[in-house]
């Protein structure tokens, strides 16, 4: 798993208020709830009722709001006034001069580039919302970090912003770990794959050497049955067929390597098992509508224009 912050909000805020965040596809949203109460409106319309000390993990993001009332409107966070704390941290204050600190909320957010890398399934299986307050029991080390972020947030020390972020990425994680040593829930389909054993094993032997050329007969040897006992029990359960599910995992690995870590795209063909550069190219642009000059084009633009975000 690899999970990078990459903007984070230390909001002070006094009642009646209402914060929206529009957070960009493919980033998950943290939010700590260092004072409150306050209510989180999720992406899908549900109401949670946060305290001092909860936490709370979107993995796929969504627009959502942090409200003082059930049903007061948002205010998109992009419009309030902000300071700069450190490289990728931020300070909104949106109180009367005279105002009492105890009335005021205090939370402290953050944009989080949630990569599964090969599992990324996972992802889509998650809750939309994932509250810390469910993990405690079972994981009490979880509560000396949720009071240091507390801290932090409450007194301002020197590198408080810096200290905040990494705790905000330590919960996040514990958060996502819970719920899969938990198991991942009442999600079926791609997970129940992994939860049967025979299955399962096919499964990871496919994440560890996507680029092999995998036959259905060699796929049904894994899990012990017939190709034809092994091809409909895999689509009975991941609703994709092996070939389907090798080539995707394969596009998905492939469109990181490019984007995110700028491998050079003959190389990634290689590593995937394709013979030539145009076969992988082809394959890239069935599965993901684009071709890997174009998905490395835009990295690049993108990684370009983060260099000179706005900290908000």
């Amino acid at each position: 798993m690899r999970l990078s912050g990459i903007r984070y909000r230390r909001i002070q805020v006094e009642p009646p208020f209402g914060i929206g965040f529009g957070t960009v596809d493919g980033w998950a949203q943290f939010h700590f709830i260092a004072r409150g109460p306050v209510y989180l409106r999720s992406p899908g319309g549900m109401l949670h009722a946060l305290n001092t000390g909860d936490a709370l993990l979107l993995p796929r993001g969504g627009p959502h709001g942090l409200l003082s009332e059930p049903d007061l409107p948002s205010r998109d966070i992009a419009t309030f006034e902000t300071a700069t704390l450190c490289k990728a941290v931020s300070s909104i204050r949106a109180c009367p001069q005279d105002s009492c600190p105890t009335r005021q909320a205090l939370i402290f957010s953050g944009c989080l580039e949630f990569d599964l890398g090969s599992m990324h399934p996972l992802v889509a299986l998650m809750p939309e919302v994932m509250l810390v307050s469910t993990l405690l029991e079972r994981h009490p080390e979880i509560m000396p970090m949720l009071e240091a972020m507390e801290r932090e947030a409450r007194t301002e020390r020197a590198g408080y912003a810096g200290i905040l972020a990494r705790l905000a990425d330590v919960v996040s994680a514990f958060i996502v770990r819970g719920w899969v040593e938990c198991g991942c829930g009442d999600a079926t389909g791609w997970v129940e794959a992994l939860r049967d054993p025979r299955l399962g094993r096919v499964i990871a032997a496919i994440h560890r050497d996507p680029g092999r050329h995998w036959t259905v007969a060699e796929l049904a040897s894994e899990m012990g049955s017939s190709r034809s006992v092994f091809a409909e029990r895999f689509l009975a359960v991941t609703g994709l067929t092996p070939h389907r599910y090798v080539t995707e995992l394969r596009m998905r690995l492939a469109a990181q390597w490019i984007g995110r870590d700028r491998m050079p795209i003959e190389t990634v063909a290689q590593c995937l098992g394709y013979g030539s550069q145009a076969a992988f190219s082809r394959a890239f642009k069935r599965i993901t509508g684009q071709s890997p000059g174009a998905v490395r084009a835009i990295a690049t633009t993108e990684n370009l224009a983060s260099d000179d975000a706005p900290l908000y």
